[in-house]
């Protein structure tokens, strides 16, 4: 299993990752050590576990902001697919109606048109 060094508030760290998820690993490391520094700068010196913990429930904060706004737009898109749903069933509903108006104005068409040509006279 690979392993990588990361650094977070200034001290290294090894970790083991899955094959081909180093990149990723440091990509989070650094993420986290931003929002430490971030803090560290806000608050100063409150010692390396308060700060470490402040950060981790900091990140957890976005998360769940994430994780909320996730649902929110998962239920706009229920709400759309739905909405969409029913304008299709509409349209479908309107096409099949305009299809038998036309059928029928076809027949009456028809209709007179085989009529006129009953009661046409044709030159001898």
């Amino acid at each position: 299993m690979p392993e990588v060094n990361v650094e977070i508030n200034g001290r290294k760290y090894r970790m083991a990752c899955e094959e081909g998820q180093q990149q990723h690993l440091l990509g989070l490391a650094a993420r986290f050590n931003a929002q430490v520094e971030g803090l560290k700068g806000a608050v100063g010196e409150i010692g390396d576990n308060r700060l470490t913990v402040m950060a981790g429930i900091a990140v957890v904060d976005e998360l769940a902001e994430a994780e909320r706004r996730i649902e929110a737009l998962q239920m706009e898109v229920t709400i759309l697919t739905r909405a969409g749903q029913e304008v299709a069933a509409e349209y479908d509903t309107l096409e099949e109606r305009f299809a038998t108006r036309l059928g029928e104005a076809a027949r009456k068409l028809e209709a007179v048109a085989t009529a006129l040509d009953d009661t046409a006279t044709l030159p001898s």
